[in-house]
Order: C-alpha cells, then sequence, then structure tokens
C-alpha cells in the first residue's frame, strides 16, 4: 500500500516539475493570473515536500515572461539583486508596469485611430473635389 502511495505521490511531483519548467505567462495574459498558476504550482510542490529556493523562484518568473516584457526584465536584472528579491515585490513591481503598458497602449491606439479618422475625411474630401472637377469639365 505505501508503495502505491509513494508512486503516486512521485508522479505529481514529476507532473508539477514539468510544469514549473515548461510555465510561462502568454502574451495577452495579466501578470495577476499568470502569478496564480504560478503560485498554484510552487504551493502544490511546496505541499509535497518539493520545491526550488524563493530566489529560483524569481528567476523562474521573469524566465516566464512574454518577450514583450524583455526591457523591464534587463532593468529588474541590472537594478535588483535577484538573490534576495522576494516574489511577491517582483510581482508588485511587474504588475504597476503592467498598468503603465496598457495606459500607453491605449493612448497609442487612441492616436491610431485619430490619424485613421484623418486619413478618411482627408480622402472623401479630395474624392468631392474630383466629382466637382468632373461635373464642370461636363458643363464646358
Amino acid at each position: 500500500m505505501h508503495q502505491g502511495n509513494s508512486q503516486v505521490k512521485d508522479n505529481k511531483i514529476n507532473l508539477l516539475v514539468q510544469q514549473y519548467e515548461q510555465f510561462t505567462i502568454l502574451e495577452e495574459e495579466y501578470i495577476d493570473s499568470g502569478f496564480a498558476r504560478f503560485n498554484t504550482i510552487i504551493t502544490s510542490l511546496k505541499a509535497l515536500d518539493e520545491g526550488f529556493s524563493s530566489k529560483n523562484y524569481v528567476r523562474k518568473f521573469l524566465r516566464g515572461l512574454h518577450p514583450k516584457w524583455k526591457a523591464k526584465i534587463m532593468a529588474i536584472e541590472e537594478l535588483k539583486d535577484l538573490s534576495s528579491l522576494a516574489l511577491d515585490v517582483l510581482i508588485d513591481n511587474l504588475k504597476v508596469h503592467e498598468v503603465v503598458m496598457k495606459k500607453d497602449s491605449k493612448i497609442y491606439r487612441g492616436k491610431k485611430e485619430r490619424v485613421k479618422s484623418i486619413a478618411l475625411k482627408a480622402k472623401k474630401e479630395s474624392s468631392d473635389d474630383e466629382t466637382s472637377t468632373s461635373e464642370r469639365d461636363d458643363e464646358e
């Protein structure tokens, strides 16, 4: 009976270690939801007396971020001592940056929409001019 329980535990550990090693945050996924998934994995590993060091968690989470975070990751690695950086401090830092990125993205999309609107107006006005020019040609 004990051997079966041991094998089940080993299988769970293997699955969780695989999930940990392959962990990534998707492009459109929020830091909160990515961290919730990550935290579930590491909490489950700890419950099975299997885990990694907290500094390993910080490095792994950074490696799991989408490439759009590359500049922020580099800044954190340059400015922070990753071996002493707590995971919750990292998450808070990333969430603040996420808010800034969303705000910048909305501003960019707003400007892009205004440019499209202006371009459409300009195109419409020029076709009106062509129509009136061709009407004048017809009258002559």
